[in-house]
């Protein structure tokens, strides 16, 4: 049987890493992208190969629309050399940042900033990806608890999220003619080193998140990668155009 191939953006630490590594559990192989840390990039192909996988590690500014053209190209390469294969079967738009800053605060950089790599990359990346996604195949895109529930300080970001949230279910009717399925997984906290750590390690931060959440904790990443695999394993195939949310029940 062939091996299917997830490509995964922000791949080299945090909730990408997680979940290349319960994927590469379950039997697939992984084409991850990186920012800047080439030295944890490498460390994922090790630790996905350990698991009997293949892996292939890109660097990528999701940032940087004007090169994703030439990104498809590599990804076209990597996908010959390292496979044997013309196409990938997952798409998980995961890569991202976090800026906190309240509605008053938000400067017009830092919106560009948030528009440019939760927004504008993630479309136009898809875009430029969807010839080399197979028939049958999945998206899944990365948004956030806080495009339901408001936390001050997090507008812009959420805004973002919110602007994916309906592009998914576009692109899921648009896709549909070609089997390909597209859905929105949103995180709640979770324990990373994303936005600085501030869930991780504000211990004040992280009993308020516990206290108001009905499983009683914070989440992990194994909770997020967990509920990706879930989602792109074969029962998860009739699943199309939804939100799904994973955060142990946040603010119910």
């Amino acid at each position: 049987m062939t091996r299917k191939i997830a490509l995964i953006t922000g791949a080299s630490r945090g909730l990408g890493k997680n979940t290349a590594l319960h994927l590469a559990a379950q039997g697939i192989d992984i084409i991850g992208t990186y920012h800047s840390q080439a030295g944890e990039a490498q460390a994922l192909i090790g630790e996905v190969e350990r698991l009997g996988g293949r892996a292939a590690m890109l660097q990528l500014d999701v940032s940087a629309s004007s090169r994703f053209d030439a990104f498809a190209t590599q990804v076209a390469e990597a996908l010959a050399s390292t496979f044997g294969r013309e196409r990938f079967d997952f798409l998980i738009n995961n890569a991202g940042i976090g800026i906190y800053a309240s509605c008053a605060e938000t400067t017009e950089a830092q919106f560009d900033q948030l528009v440019n790599i939760q927004l504008k990359g993630p479309f136009f990346l898809t875009q430029k990806l969807l010839p080399l996604i197979a028939e049958q195949g999945r998206i899944l895109n990365i948004s956030t608890g806080l495009a339901r529930f408001t936390l001050p300080g997090y507008a812009a970001y959420a805004a973002m999220k919110g602007g994916i949230e309906v592009w998914t279910r576009y692109l899921a009717k648009e896709l549909g003619p070609r089997g390909i399925t597209v859905n929105v997984l949103a995180p709640g906290a979770i324990e990373t080193d994303f936005g600085g750590g501030v869930v991780r390690d504000n211990n004040e931060v992280n009993q308020y998140i516990a206290a108001n959440t009905a499983l009683g904790r914070v989440g992990l990443p194994d909770d997020i990668g967990g509920a990706i695999a879930v989602l792109l394993a074969d029962g998860g195939r009739w699943i199309n155009g939804q939100r799904i949310e994973a955060s142990g029940g946040m603010f119910l």
